[in-house]
């Protein structure tokens, strides 16, 4: 199965975890495997620094990989290396239907941008051509680009349907 890659993109604050929060549930209820990247810039604390993992990647493991029969998560220590570029990243997880890409608005990726004008940031669509739909909580502008889909960010079902007919038409990046 190849991957279907959408990333999602908006200000902090402009509500794209929560609306994936939202989504995850009916996608997986539509028989949909979803796969999800998180971009942070924050350091990462998987686990507190008393823990035995932590423990052990501070002795120095490359890699630490902590298994039970919950989860499994396998966390690299980059110790001043660059972080590794998004392809590299999704070449690592397993196949899904779609993988959901939050953050990464750098990235030559198709991207759904949340947009809350009550955040006080600029829209992003109207600088990034590849944003292909934006999700907000005000109606579109009468000027929106052609070809720019404008949904109901207060209507999940709107936005389910959008990706569920855009991943039939296979209109995402493949990995």
């Amino acid at each position: 199965m190849s991957m279907q890659i959408l990333g999602i993109v908006g200000w902090s604050g402009s509500g794209k975890t929560t609306m994936l929060e939202r989504l995850l549930p009916l996608l997986s209820a539509a028989g949909k495997k979803v796969n999800v990247v998180k971009h942070s810039h924050h350091d990462i604390q998987l686990e507190p620094e008393t823990k035995d993992s932590a423990r052990l990647r501070k002795a120095g493991a490359a890699e630490m990989l902590l298994a039970s029969p919950y989860r499994y998560a396998l966390i690299r220590e980059l110790r001043g290396q660059q972080e590794p570029p998004l392809a590299e990243l999704l070449a690592r997880m397993n196949p899904a239907d779609l993988t959901l890409v939050e953050g990464y608005k750098w990235e030559p990726i198709i991207k759904l941008e949340i947009h809350r004008p009550s955040v006080g940031k600029p829209a992003l669509y109207l600088d990034d051509p590849d944003i292909r739909a934006v999700a907000s909580d005000v109606p579109a502008p009468p000027d929106l680009r052609q070809g720019l889909v404008w949904l109901d960010l207060n209507q999940p079902e709107e936005l389910l349907s959008w990706l569920i007919n855009s991943l039939a038409a296979n209109i995402f990046q493949k990995s």
